[in-house]
Order: structure tokens, then C-alpha cells, then sequence
């Protein structure tokens, strides 16, 4: 944490924006998925997507629920985040309807939210850490700060959390009836913790294809029974002759002046300022954090300060500093480090840190210094005045971003001129007066990397919307820049049966192995059971007998793969049963168990209640599922419950902008 406090305020609140983010995109989200369904008679009008129980759902709403969702989940989801606006539009319409619903409900069967219970929840529920961090609010500015960032008010934001309170406890009255019976825990326990061992004869798809040697006439029989497959296949592609325009060799003989140098140190000077800063070393011991009464344990901070006392004495008496650290603090990100904290510029940390911080002389320990989070042992190891960087300070860091930009220019203006010259005559010619190669480079698809040029997409974007004939373009690569002419194109086609015959045999051998390996471990089951024998079955019919170890419903099985799938019937069967055919990946697997180990009444006693609160929670769950499930089903059949399906068309059509 203390790592965190030494952070620019701008991160500190990038990452607070990051959690608020997951709370504001979780307004939108309740426990339940669910449908809009029908439209009823007297639609919402333009800008509102619903109306539940008279209030209204807006568009913009919507929208910015989507666009939360997105931002909460787009780096899971890469370049196509943008691309799925759309399912998310519809997702944020789905729960927005759902949590009015909800709130509707609980106003109708009497339930309130006072503020008193609002202000309890900011402080001590989900958004405690949040607004206040140990206990200690923000700050109204600060506060009002973080919502503004993601287009709230405060009051908006308490109504939501006001909404929020008011369906936890009609979740809790709807929930309040489940319960778990000891023979369902138990029958979970010995589910989960059972363990079973077995003997297992594997047949192996790869082996069956070496004994495939499928005719000429069986492959183009196959080639001409997947022909739509096959259809236009092979994908458009082109010809072109090009002049590349590499960056780098322009970077390296390009030069800085000095006046280059100090024009970009003038304009930039705020980048090379250095805060007074302290080079700080420190002990950490906790104190409690408050109860949800919001009571510190005194008891418990008045052990931490003798545990800390106990420390400063043994570090005045002669001890190392740095190997109690290792030992004793409980800030793990500097205890590794023997309590280095390294250089904290001032302003960064909390208040009582940074006066000892930065008032002791350097080489001093302080006395005990209480913050939040606990009693600190500082010490100063360096320091170091406020000062601006001078020129030659930072020429190093200058000198590769003002080659890189006039490097960027040059390429940029050298392909310009190219590029027009060979309008008029031609790119051979124009590239000849300026003594530079032309490339012809052969047909490439746009998947394809083009060598000298590297892997860019604005390239291949140029070379494929270009028309036959077009004058020579100028675009841009991954090393620089290309003018290129467009010689030739081959549009998609679909390939002759020689053309494809290695990559149909290879798909004609793949698609007989899996029927043959169906085929076999079916045969092997049969042959198992009919004589009571795996073993025998498995030496007569050519497949490879092993022994598992003790093995858990989670655990993995060579050959046989995780235990959670189709081999997962194995935790149903007897010692002495023998399975059906298991088809786990590339194998085909018959297996017959030799030995059930049960859990023992020791383990169950300690992980029983356990799984009574997981069984529980479930429980609750599909109790609460079911109850949307009719509150959404009663209202739209009684019309509290309204859709304006063309405004949800508009936000959730393909290509709109969400």
C-alpha cells in the first residue's frame, strides 16, 4: 500500500477511476440475465428504450452502460472490443431492465433505503476502500472528482446506491427460505474428495493413421463430397512492384543541432523538473483495521506499538536496520528490499510519513511514527533538494526523440515526392533518378507478410482497395515507408483437387481416424464387459493397458486427460466396472476401477460447513433466478413492463455506433 501512496496523484487516481469504473459498470449488472421480451401496447417514446413500472430507461443510459462494460472487459477482449458494442448495448439493456424491475418490486412490498443506511454503505460496504480508504473519507472534492469522471453526481450515485440497498433486501426476503439438508452436504463432500484408481487401455488416433493409406480415387471422392468447403478457398490475390523508404536508415545518419536540442528542452522544461525528494528506508507494523462498527481494537494497537517499540530499541542498541526489516516489517514490497522504498519525491505519501521523511537529517531514524496503517521506523538514507535538470542532463533522452521525428518527416516528404514523380513516369523511372531499387515482390494475399516490408496493415489496406492500372501510392509500413504499383490481380478461386490433394488427405485421414477410433474403443468396451476382463479385452484387441494413481474429481490422467469430462463417470462406477468408450482428445480410453478411496470424518468435519455456504449460495441463486424469472414474465404480461424496439435496433444493429 505504501507503494502505492509514493504514485503521482494522477495514477492514484487512474486507479481508483479503474475500481469505481467496476462499481459503475456494476450498477448496471444484477444477478440475473434475462430477456426483454414482446413489445406491449403504448411504446416509450424517442431516446427511451424502456419503461418499467413508469420510469424510463434512456438511450443514453444505455449506451453508457454498454460503453462501461466494454471498458471494464476490453483488454480480455483485444482489437474486436470495439466490434461487440452491440452485444453489450444489449446486455446493458437486458440488466437495466431487470434492476428497475427489481427496484419496482421492492418499493411495491414496502421497503425503503434511508440515507442513514446509504451513508453505511459507501463507508463500510463494497465502496469502502474506495471513499474510505482505512476508514477515513476522501474528501467531498475528491469525492465529487471520481464521479465526475464517469458522468455522475453525487446525487445520481447515491440513488443508485439507494436502488442497490433496496434489492439486497428483496433478494434477502426471496432467499431467506433456501436451505441445505446434511445428506445433500455430505453427498457434495463425497463427490468432491472421493478418489478412485483404475486400470485404462488407450487406443491413440495417431497410431491408426499410420495404417490409412487412402487411394486416389477415395480422396477425390471425398474432395468432390466437401466441394462448398473447398469454394473460392484460395484467397484474392496480388502483384505489385515497390520502393521501400527504410526509417531507420534515414534515423541513423540524421543529425540534432544544439539549438534543436535546447528549442525541445525550452518547450519541454516541466518534463525535466525534480520535486525535493527523500531516498527513504522503513519498518512497518499493522495496526487493526476498524470493525464493521467502525471500532479500532485498541488492544491490538497497543500490541503493534510495543512490537514497533520493541524494534526502534534494538535498532538504537546497534542492530542491522535492513535484516530486521526482512524479518519483521509488514509491508512485503519493501521488507524484501531491507525497507527500501527508494526515492519518494515529496507530496506522495501520507502526511505523518512525509513530515519525519522529510524533516529528519539524512542518515537519522525516527521515533515511532503512527499513520492509517500501522507504527513506522523510518529512516533517511539520502536526499536531495528541488532542482531543474540541465541540457546535458537530459541531451540522452532528447537526442533519439528528435532524430526519430526528423527521420518520420524526411521518409515521409522523400515517398511524397516519389510517389507524385511516378504518376507522371512511371515508378521505374522515378525511382532510377533518385538511385533507389525497385522490388517486384510476387502475388501475396493480404494475410501475407511481403518481404523487406514487414507485417503492416496499412500497406496491405493500400495494395487491396487499389484499382487495376491506378497511378503509383504512397503508404505506410511497419520500417518506414512504400510506393508501390499495382501490377497484377488474381481474384479468389476455388482449387483443382491436386492443387488441395496433401491438405484433403491430410482432413480425409483426420475424419476416418475419428470414426475408427470410435469405432475401436466401442469394440474394446464391448469385448471388456462380455468377458468381464480389460486386460484380456485390451491384449486382443491392440490397445495399451496402464494403471492410474489415486485420482480426484479435478485431477488429470496421462493419456486420458482432465477427469471433469467424459471421464468424470468414472467417480459413478464400482470397483470391478467397466466403463463405455471415452473419447478424450485424440485417444480413445475403456477403463475399469480397481480401488474407491472415501474421504475420511475428519476431513469432512473440517470443510462441511464449507459447502453447506457454497450449496447454499447456489441455492439462493436459482431462488432468485426463478423469482425474476416470473417478476419479469407478470410484468410484461400486465404492461408495467415497455420496449421501444426501434430505438433497441439502433443501439444494438451491427456497425452502429454504440
Amino acid at each position: 500500500m505504501i507503494r502505492f501512496l509514493q504514485t503521482e496523484g494522477p495514477v492514484k487516481k487512474i486507479v481508483l477511476s479503474g475500481l469505481l469504473l467496476l462499481i459503475c459498470a456494476a450498477m448496471a449488472i444484477t444477478l440475473i440475465p434475462g430477456g426483454l421480451g414482446n413489445d406491449l401496447a403504448g411504446t416509450p417514446g424517442k431516446g427511451v428504450v424502456a419503461k418499467v413500472d413508469g420510469e424510463d430507461i434512456s438511450t443514453d443510459e444505455v449506451r453508457e452502460a454498454a460503453r462501461g462494460m466494454l471498458q471494464q472487459q476490453g483488454a480480455q477482449l483485444g482489437a474486436n472490443a470495439a466490434m461487440l458494442l452491440p452485444f453489450f448495448a444489449q446486455r446493458a439493456a437486458d440488466q437495466l431492465v431487470d434492476r428497475q424491475a427489481l427496484v419496482a418490486e421492492a418499493g411495491h412490498l414496502g421497503f425503503k433505503a434511508t440515507p442513514e443506511e446509504v451513508k453505511d454503505e459507501l463507508q463500510h460496504g463494497q465502496y469502502s476502500q474506495i471513499f474510505f480508504p482505512n476508514g477515513t473519507f476522501i474528501g467531498q472534492a475528491e469525492y465529487q472528482s471520481l464521479l465526475q469522471q464517469h458522468n455522475l453526481t453525487p446525487t445520481m450515485f447515491e440513488e443508485d446506491v439507494r436502488k442497490g440497498i433496496l434489492i439486497s433486501k428483496l433478494q434477502a426476503l426471496i432467499t431467506g427460505s433456501a436451505s441445505v439438508s446434511d445428506a445433500a452436504i455430505r453427498q457434495q463432500f463425497d463427490k468432491e474428495n472421493t478418489k478412485i484408481k483404475f486400470e485404462y487401455a488407450v487406443f491413440k488416433q495417431d497410431e491408426i493413421k499410420k495404417g490409412l493409406h487412402p487411394t486416389t480415387e477415395e480422396l477425390k471422392a471425398y474432395y468432390d463430397s466437401h466441394q462448398k468447403s473447398y469454394a473460392n478457398s484460395i484467397p484474392e490475390k496480388r502483384k505489385v512492384k515497390y520502393v521501400a523508404i527504410d526509417l531507420a536508415k534515414i534515423e541513423s545518419v540524421v543529425q540534432v543541432s544544439r539549438e534543436e536540442l535546447q528549442a525541445y528542452y525550452d518547450q519541454h522544461r516541466d518534463q525535466y523538473r525534480v520535486a525535493e525528494q527523500a531516498k527513504v528506508s522503513h519498518i512497518l507494523i499493522k495496526t487493526p483495521l476498524p470493525g464493521p462498527d467502525g471500532k479500532v481494537d485498541d488492544k491490538g494497537v497497543a500490541e503493534a506499538q510495543a512490537r514497533a517499540a520493541d524494534l526502534l530499541k534494538q535498532i538504537k542498541g546497534g542492530a542491522n536496520f535492513e535484516d530486521l526489516a526482512r524479518k519483521f516489517s509488514e509491508d512485503p514490497g519493501s521488507a524484501k528490499e531491507g525497507g527500501s522504498l527508494g526515492w519518494i519525491p515529496k507530496g506522495r505519501t501520507v502526511p505523518e510519513f512525509e513530515k519525519a521523511a522529510f524533516s529528519l537529517p539524512k542518515g537519522q531514524i525516527s521515533d515511532l511514527v503512527k499513520t492509517s496503517y500501522g507504527f513506522h521506523i523510518i529512516r533517511v538514507d539520502d536526499r536531495q533538494a528541488a532542482h531543474q535538470k540541465t541540457i546535458d542532463e537530459v541531451k540522452d533522452q532528447i537526442e533519439p526523440i528528435l532524430k526519430q521525428q526528423k527521420a518520420q518527416q524526411i521518409a515521409q516528404k522523400e515517398a511524397e515526392d516519389l510517389a507524385q514523380a511516378a504518376k507522371t513516369k512511371g515508378l521505374d523511372a522515378a525511382a532510377a533518378a533518385k538511385g533507389i531499387p525497385v522490388v517486384t515482390a510476387d502475388f501475396f494475399a493480404r494475410k501475407d507478410v511481403v518481404p523487406g516490408l514487414g507485417a503492416s496493415t496499412q500497406f496491405m489496406d493500400a495494395v487491396f482497395t487499389a484499382a487495376e492500372k491506378s497511378p503509383a501510392q504512397m503508404a505506410a509500413t511497419s520500417q518506414g515507408f512504400a510506393v508501390f504499383e499495382l501490377l497484377a490481380v488474381k481474384p479468389q478461386s476455388t482449387p483443382t483437387f491436386e492443387e488441395v490433394r496433401t491438405k484433403v488427405q491430410e482432413q480425409f485421414e483426420n475424419e476416418r481416424a475419428n470414426v475408427l477410433l470410435s469405432q475401436r474403443a466401442q469394440e474394446l468396451s464391448d469385448h471388456a464387459k462380455a468377458g468381464h476382463d480389460l486386460k484380456k479385452a485390451a491384449k486382443e484387441l491392440g490397445a495399451e493397458l496402464k494403471t492410474s494413481e489415486f485420482v480426484g474429481p479435478d485431477g488429470q490422467v496421462p493419456d486420458l486427460g482432465s477427469m471433469t469430462g467424459q471421464a468424470a463417470v468414472a467417480f459413478s462406477m464400482k470397483p470391478g466396472e467397466i466403463s463405455g468408450p471415452i473419447i478424450s482428445g485424440a485417444n480413445g480410453v475403456v477403463l475399469a476401477i480397481t480401488d474407491v478411496q472415501a474421504p475420511s470424518e475428519a476431513d469432512f468435519a473440517a470443510k462441511k460447513d464449507q459447502i453447506r455456504d457454497q450449496l447454499l449460495q447456489t441455492k439462493e441463486q436459482e431462488l432468485f433466478q426463478l423469482f425474476v424469472t416470473n417478476l419479469r414474465d407478470q410484468m410484461q404480461k400486465s404492461g408495467k413492463i415497455k420496449i421501444n424496439q426501434d430505438e433497441l435496433k439502433t443501439l444494438t444493429r451491427t456497425g452502429s455506433e454504440t
